[in-house]
């Protein structure tokens, strides 16, 4: 199992070493002491991370040779990314050259949303993977013609722990945080958020609904990563996303 964040070996297509061989037979030796767990955990997660890394760096400078901007949304499940996700590529996808790579554990529910949107998807399914990692981006991005590729989109497992370590090659990382999950999520989950650029706190029509409140919420976030943005927005209704439209092509050019 991987010590970073559960999945399976099979799900990273990994190799744990051991740097030892194992015998049909050993003594018994007084002096011999069972390796330190806590440090065998550390070199597990350091050689995991190190190639991830790589590859990361390696997405980065083909995305950067073709010119193409890369987020990566990141969230916990529900909280409307590919919502979020939908009506952006539908204000913008006439503007843009657009593709997304959507990672799920299973189904293709979401993928097959986008593509309504006629821009070009890729479904990646992770089994038991809690995250996407930069060996699948650079797989999943065969299938886009890169010389016409101006956005892409990658829309994260629902996580707000696994995807935070793992570089996908990405310009900037973009966590939604919905009104209906509570002021207090960026202090529970500090690494996503202080590892995101910007902050989509979405479904804000919900507010006069809810016993939410939004300066709190974004006290939070400032708390864990001070140079945040944040924008609040609802999926819904359209409203803040012309901010957000705003802030995406600035940051494109």
């Amino acid at each position: 199992m991987c010590t970073t964040c559960g999945c399976g070996p099979d799900d990273h297509q990994h190799n744990h070493e051991h740097g030892h061989h194992h015998h049909g037979h050993h003594e018994a030796d007084p002096h011999h002491h069972v390796t330190d767990p806590a440090a065998k955990k550390i070199s597990i997660e350091t050689d995991i991370l190190a190639k991830n890394n790589r590859l990361a760096q390696g997405n980065r400078a083909l995305f950067g040779s073709k010119n193409i901007f890369a987020l990566n949304l990141v969230s916990s499940p529900g909280s409307g990314k590919t919502t979020i996700l939908e009506r952006t590529l539908k204000d913008l996808g006439e503007k843009f050259h657009c593709a997304v790579i959507e990672g799920d554990q299973q189904t293709d529910n979401d993928a097959v949303r986008i593509a309504a949107t006629g821009v070009p998807v890729k479904q990646v399914n992770t089994g038991a993977g809690c995250h996407l990692d930069a060996h699948m981006v650079c797989h999943a991005v065969d299938g886009f013609d890169l010389d016409n590729l101006e956005l892409l989109f990658i829309e994260n497992v629902g996580n707000l722990v696994c995807p935070a370590s793992f570089d996908l090659g990405e310009n900037h990382k973009v966590v939604v945080l919905s009104v209906t999950e509570g002021e207090d999520k960026p202090l529970k989950y500090p690494q996503m958020f202080h590892a995101a650029d910007v902050m989509l706190l979405n479904k804000t029509d919900l507010l006069p609904h809810l016993d939410f409140d939004v300066e709190k919420c974004k006290e939070m976030a400032r708390r864990v990563s001070p140079g945040i943005l944040i924008f609040e927005v609802s999926s819904k209704t359209g409203a803040g996303m012309s901010v957000w439209y705003d802030w995406l092509i600035s940051a494109m050019r």
